[in-house]
């Protein structure tokens, strides 16, 4: 898979991250989505939302815990519907990135302490 805007990660790379690590980055893209729309820049709002389904996706293609595999391909679905939603709002985008890091223990631990 060529990446558009990590041109220089791979997946071999990226798994060799804890996933903990993993949710964190994808969840620092939906926070920077939340800025974005908060100043009313969807465009850039968009491209973060794209950012985060690269990281998505190679977390999906390395990942061998099948019930995290699940969760995260739920996940994958919301955060389709941002992406399409034009009129997607910071609350959405907020209550998505709550469940982004309530998968993963280690994650929810390191960001509500």
């Amino acid at each position: 898979m060529a990446l558009k805007h990590h041109k220089t990660l791979t997946p071999e790379k990226w798994s060799g991250f804890a996933f903990s690590k993993q949710i964190i980055m994808i969840a620092n893209e939906l926070n920077r989505a939340g800025n974005c729309l908060a100043k009313n820049d969807g465009a850039e709002a968009r491209l973060c939302y794209e950012r985060a389904f690269e990281l998505l996706y190679l977390t999906i293609s390395t990942l061998k815990d099948y019930r995290k595999l699940k969760e995260l391909l739920r996940f994958q679905e919301m955060l389709a519907y941002l992406y399409t939603n034009t009129e997607a709002a910071i609350k959405e985008n907020s209550a998505l990135l709550k469940v982004l890091i309530s998968l993963d223990k280690d994650s929810y631990a390191l960001l509500n302490n």
